[in-house]
């Protein structure tokens, strides 16, 4: 049986994804039409419920409970590797005294890397006074920023690791806020399979993603250069601190702490949204 998979070339996902595509682990009959698109793109498509198995933004998936249920295995979930709302350095939104001109942000156009991203989402949650924000791939923030395009933008992935050495500086740490106020991890994004699909399936290609998980972990040279292969000239360096902070143990198993995390988000986002539907059975069983 073959199955259309979604997930972005960010090396998380393609150090998770490595083994399974490449059957380097027993996939159980499964193979896969595999298809890499940044995260953006894949909350847009996953509306329509183009994929069979996607990896979705939290946010995005909590508009999308009608379609997909979430797989228990492939989270990207953590402590201190939330999005970065950020400037650039000796922006007047920096005030002399350490502070932040909170009504001068308000004026702004904030950068971030997509509507229905969590980094969007946090944004709202954590500064709802930013009423304008403009939707860009999220590789591009750094620079729009610097040129000057926009004054402010929100950082995602492995752009937490360059944006000082760019020229930039940090506004606010959106993970560290939801940390202080939750004391939970910070549900990024998972793998989400659609709901029509046979529960056994379901049960199946969680197995698996699991499976394919642990090998990366037992064989890291392994994934790590299909990783690079997919990572815009990453540098090494980064490349290997990006999938520390992304590919944990909350990726092999979402745990209870894990779903404790996505239910806050989702009451926080059902504060904000009018979401459609509820949230039974977040995750499959």
């Amino acid at each position: 049986m073959k199955l259309t998979l979604a997930y972005s070339p960010c090396p998380n996902d393609t150090f998770a994804f490595h083994a399974m595509v490449h059957s380097l682990v027993d996939c159980e009959g499964l193979t896969f039409d595999v298809n890499l698109l940044d995260i953006d793109t894949l909350n847009i498509s996953s509306a329509e419920g183009i994929y069979d198995i996607c990896k979705l933004s939290y946010h995005a998936y909590y508009h999308l409970l009608d379609k997909y249920i979430m797989l228990r295995s492939g989270s990207a979930l953590g402590y201190n590797n939330g999005p970065l709302l950020v400037a650039k350095k000796g922006s007047p939104l920096f005030l002399e005294n350490g502070g932040i001109d909170l009504e001068q942000l308000s004026r702004s156009v904030t950068a971030i890397p997509g509507e229905k991203t969590t980094a969007a989402l946090l944004l709202k949650i954590f500064f709802p006074e930013i009423k304008k924000t403009e939707p860009l791939v999220f590789s591009e923030i750094e620079d729009a920023i610097l040129t000057g395009r926009y004054s402010n933008g929100v950082l995602i992935h492995e752009s937490r690791f360059t944006y000082q050495e760019k020229g930039l500086c940090k506004i606010a740490d959106l993970g560290d806020l939801w940390q202080k106020k939750f004391s939970l991890p910070i549900p990024l994004g998972g793998i989400a399979i659609r709901r029509s699909i046979d529960s056994q399936i379901q049960q199946r290609v969680n197995r698996i993603i699991k499976r394919s998980i642990e090998f990366a972990f037992q064989n890291p040279h392994f994934s790590v250069e299909y990783s690079k292969f997919h990572a815009r000239e990453m540098e090494t360096k980064v490349l290997q601190k990006h999938i520390k902070l992304f590919v944990n143990q909350y990726s092999i198993d979402i745990s209870d702490e894990g779903k404790k995390a996505v239910e806050a988000l989702f009451r926080s986002t059902s504060e904000i949204f009018p979401l459609s539907h509820n949230k039974e059975s977040l995750f499959i069983l």
